[in-house]
């Protein structure tokens, strides 16, 4: 059984609009700020890639440790955020 946390209920609970890299569950501050080296400063950017490589889950997760160095648990958790957001959204 898997659980959500209120951060993650919070960012498919609603449209993006300008949330901050943060408000995505599994993007602390750390990984915020190594992914706003590579270009990425807004929750909606990280979406874009995650649309760019067609909703892979598989993929974006491979993507989003190599950009940021999230470990496999942030990346699966960012990874089913934006899934379930693009789901609920688009």
């Amino acid at each position: 059984m898997s659980t959500t946390t209120q951060k993650h209920r919070d960012f498919v609970g609603e449209p993006m609009g300008e949330k901050s890299l943060t408000a995505l569950s599994g993007i602390r501050e750390i990984l915020g700020e190594k992914l706003k080296q590579q270009g990425f400063d807004k929750a909606y950017m990280v979406l874009g890639q995650f649309l760019l490589l067609k909703k892979d889950c598989e993929m974006f997760a491979e993507w989003l440790k190599d950009a940021s160095g999230a470990n496999s648990r942030q990346a699966g958790v960012c990874t089913r955020c934006l899934k379930e957001w693009s789901d609920a959204f688009l």
